[in-house]
Order: C-alpha cells, then sequence, then structure tokens
C-alpha cells in the first residue's frame, strides 16, 4: 500500500530547519505513515549533517526535474532547489540570502500541492527578519500561504492534546487588533475552526471565545466595547447556527484546566493570548495549521531557533507532529 506524499519544506537555512528535517528522515514512525520530501537544498543538508555526525544519504531530486523524477523513488527524498550560497551560509545569521532560499522552498512546496503532485505540505520554521531583508514583505507563513493560493477565507489554528486555539488577528501589531476585529471576521474565524476540530477530533466540539479586554471588558468598563460591539453578537450568530459555543471570557482564566479539558478550540482576538498557553503548555508538541486553504498546511510551533542551530540539540517533536497530522489531514 502506498504512503502519501508529503512535502517538508526545509525552512531557513540558517535556523534549525535543516537538522530537524534530517531527523525526520530517519524516523520510523514518520516514514510508515508517509513518504517525506525535504524541499531545501542538498548541499545545506549534508553540511548540516555533516557538523552532526548523522545521515543524509538520501536520494536528490533537482527541482527542474520535479516531480517526473519523483516517480522512481519510494522512499525519503530531497528536493534541490539550490537556493542558499552555501559558502556564505552561516548557522544561526539572519540573511537576506536565506530569507530569499526559505521563500523558494515554500511557495514550491505550495505549488506542488495545488499542482496535487504532494498530498500535503510540512513547513520548517522561517525567519521573518531574513524575508524581509530580501524584499519578502509578507508578515510570516500564513499571509504567503493565504497569497499564494488566492485565498480570503482563512485563519491559523493551533492544536495540540492539551489546548487548542484558532486567532482572529495573528502577525499584528497590539494597538492595531480593535481595529481588524468586526462580527463577519469572528464569525467566519468560529465556523473555520469548528469545521476543522470536527474534522480533527471528530463530534461536535465546543468553542470557547476569549474576550479582547481585561475581564472581558466589564460590561463595557475597560477597553472601547469591543465585546458589546463585535465578539457578543459575533458569539450570538454561532449559537443560531447551531455551534454549542461559550464566551467572551476573560484571557485569564479562559484556559484553567478543568475549562481546557471540555473546549475544543479558543477563539482567541490576538497572537499571544493564544500562543502563551500553548507554548506553555505544549511547546514541543503544538502544531500551525493554516484552516480555509484549498491544500493541507501544518507547520511546527516554533521558530528558527538561530542560538541552537546547526548544534544537534533541537527537538524534532513538533515537526513530527506536524508531518503526522498534515499525514491524518489528507486522508480524510
Amino acid at each position: 500500500m502506498s504512503v502519501p506524499k508529503i512535502a517538508v519544506t526545509m525552512g531557513d537555512p540558517a535556523g534549525v530547519g535543516p537538522e530537524i528535517c534530517l531527523r525526520i528522515l530517519e524516523n520510523p514512525t514518520i516514514l510508515e505513515i508517509c513518504q517525506p520530501l525535504i524541499f531545501g537544498d542538498s548541499t545545506v543538508l549534508a553540511k548540516c549533517a555533516a557538523l552532526l555526525t548523522t545521515n543524509c544519504s538520501y536520494p536528490s531530486i533537482e527541482s527542474c526535474d520535479w516531480p517526473e523524477a519523483s516517480t522512481q523513488i519510494q522512499g525519503p527524498a530531497i528536493v534541490n532547489f539550490q537556493a542558499a550560497d552555501i559558502e556564505r551560509l552561516r548557522p544561526g545569521v539572519i540573511s537576506a540570502d536565506t530569507g530569499k532560499a526559505a521563500y523558494t522552498y515554500l511557495t514550491a512546496a505550495i505549488d506542488a500541492a495545488l499542482a496535487g503532485h504532494v498530498a500535503a505540505i510540512t513547513t520548517a520554521p522561517i525567519n521573518k527578519e531574513a524575508l524581509h531583508a530580501a524584499g519578502i514583505n509578507f508578515p510570516g507563513h500564513t499571509e504567503i500561504l493565504a497569497d499564494r493560493t488566492k485565498t480570503d477565507r482563512y485563519c491559523m489554528l493551533q492544536f495540540s492534546d492539551e489546548v487548542t486555539a484558532s486567532f482572529v488577528t495573528t502577525h499584528v501589531g497590539y494597538r492595531e487588533v480593535p481595529d481588524l476585529l468586526s462580527i463577519e471576521r469572528i464569525v467566519e474565524v468560529i465556523q473555520i475552526s469548528y469545521e476543522a476540530v470536527r474534522r480533527i477530533r471528530g463530534g461536535d466540539p465546543k468553542i470557547v471565545v476569549c474576550g479582547l479586554n481585561p475581564h472581558a471588558g466589564e460590561n463595557g468598563l475597560f477597553g472601547d466595547g469591543e465585546e458589546e460591539r463585535f465578539i457578543k453578537p459575533a458569539i450570538e450568530q454561532a449559537r443560531k447556527q447551531g455551534i454549542v459555543i461559550d464566551g467572551p471570557l476573560p484571557p485569564d482564566t479562559a484556559f484553567l484546566p478543568n475549562r481546557r479539558i471540555e473546549t475544543g478550540c479558543f477563539v482567541c482576538m490576538y497572537h499571544d493570548q493564544g500562543h502563551i498557553p500553548l507554548k506553555a503548555l505544549a511547546f514541543d508538541t503544538a502544531v500551525n495549521v493554516t484552516l480555509g486553504l484549498p491544500i493541507v498546511r501544518t507547520s511546527v510551533d516554533h521558530g528558527t531557533a538561530n542560538d541552537i542551530a546547526w548544534k544537534g540539540i533541537a527537538n524534532p517533536s513538533s515537526l513530527v507532529q506536524a508531518i503526522t497530522l498534515a499525514t491524518r489531514l489528507a486522508a480524510k
């Protein structure tokens, strides 16, 4: 029985991406459920492997020969883009060159998924500063994916066994968040999140919506009435659609242990509102999923960790979980 092809982007070459990609290529659990194809640079992976004294003897497919050449390969392989300058590459050092390379791997993987050459994509971390240095002015993966797939209705979901959260806004400054809230956007995220958690876990998950302000606004005492103007009406609309939902709850008590047990997904108003509890509770196992796309995309829930890049100590657990979830979603 054949297993699905999963495109795993190497991420920023100067970060931990090459190291954790090498680790999953030798992971028996991953090799049992899918055929991982690393979209990256063979020379970068070989140099990283030499430093770590680990295996890198995998078939390499030149990007110009992809995808035709891949039909002859059954196991793990590297799709080689030669996008990074191996002579200038310095592990842990941010540069325009590595930002451009990471963007090259990502867009190629997206195109491969859109064309049906791979069942899903899983992404290792990119560095936003490196992207911007290369003149690629996207806030992160999510926005690149939405742009490349021409998707308007999408959101970020952070999934783990301990806590799962989705986000009405993501990579924006705090002062921008209130202006980006609307009834329509909050309802959209509730709906997409509900559908996704049903798909992943089954059943009818309970959704909990966080307020924006301390004490969820305390009936208008804090903030500019965002709870009354946007969040409560959105919750009522979702409830009328048959979604089991609660909120807006004060963000400082929304994630208490008993509530986490009964909640399928927390809908958060801004990035750190959900990322702080997620990374405190499930840093090594959480998975980032972009919902609403015409393709399946999962990712690690951590950054490039330049301070430990290429030192042999990066934990591949989040990447393993991300590939596992991508394989599950691709089969549904």
